[in-house]
């Protein structure tokens, strides 16, 4: 099931919650005289989230269509919400255009975006955030100045089918989903961004599974990082790998 909720002025979830999957997957939409949609989802969920965008605007009048890291979930339709809207260029870091698109099956307009790029939409702003290995070597978070948002991709997740704007401090599940799952082979750069926070001025966490949050919310989930194991434990979506041990990984820097 896709649902639709305006969070702040002008931002739109989308949020799909799966058969068999644990996590829901989100995208957001900023209608603006140059609109921009972060994650794009899936491949096969690009006729879902189309339908949904076009319940706001028409997707053709997409401007940028942006990707914090290259991951199917992240950016499993760029090329066609690029290739239907004749202004909209692909944004995703500088590095995954390099390391990425030069080798990737794509051809459309491609803009990569360094630590305090920004890119002015009408009443938003874009501001670009460098962020290696939160979770991936190319990743980077966006905020969005009009409505002190930060876009953080898959840091403060929360698992299940939540509502739009949770309230619910689930940071302890959070970081055991993480060690399940080991997406974070580290604990410093994650805890480096979280110590940048406070600098933002927040006032909403937009993550890419689960509900918006509040700052004042997040604070918690920033506070289970700084305290709870979350990285990789030997284990791949539960699956323990013989050749890591537990013991060997959790205070992994």
């Amino acid at each position: 099931m896709t649902r639709i909720d305006e969070i702040a002025p002008g931002l739109y979830r989308i949020s799909t919650m799966l058969p068999g999957q644990a996590i829901s997957f989100n995208q957001f939409l900023i209608d603006d005289e140059r609109p921009a949609l972060i994650h794009t989802g899936m491949h096969q969920l690009y006729d879902t989230v189309r339908r949904a965008i076009a319940q706001i605007l028409d997707p053709k009048r997409l401007a940028y269509v942006v990707v914090p890291h290259f991951e199917a979930d992240e950016c499993g339709g760029m090329g066609r919400f690029v290739a239907e809207a004749p202004e909209a260029v692909l944004v995703c870091s500088d590095t995954g255009a390099q390391v990425n698109l030069g080798g990737w099956d794509y051809s459309g307009p491609v803009q990569g975006a360094r630590e305090g790029d920004v890119i002015d939409l009408g009443s938003h702003r874009l501001c670009f955030l460098e962020t290696p290995h939160v979770h991936h070597w190319d990743s980077m978070m966006i905020v969005e100045e009009a409505t002190r948002s930060l876009f953080p991709a898959d840091l403060f997740l929360q698992p299940g089918e939540q509502p739009p704007v949770v309230t619910e401090n689930l940071g302890i599940e959070m970081c055991a989903v993480y060690r399940e799952v080991g997406i974070f082979p580290a604990r410093k750069p994650v805890l480096d961004v979280a110590d940048r926070f406070d600098e933002l001025d927040l006032a909403w966490v937009h993550p890419m599974h689960g509900g918006s949050l509040p700052a004042a919310v997040a604070q918690g989930y920033m506070a289970a990082l700084r305290t709870e194991p979350f990285t990789f434990a030997g284990k791949l979506f539960g699956r323990p790998l013989p050749a890591y041990r537990a013991e060997d990984t959790v205070l992994a820097y």
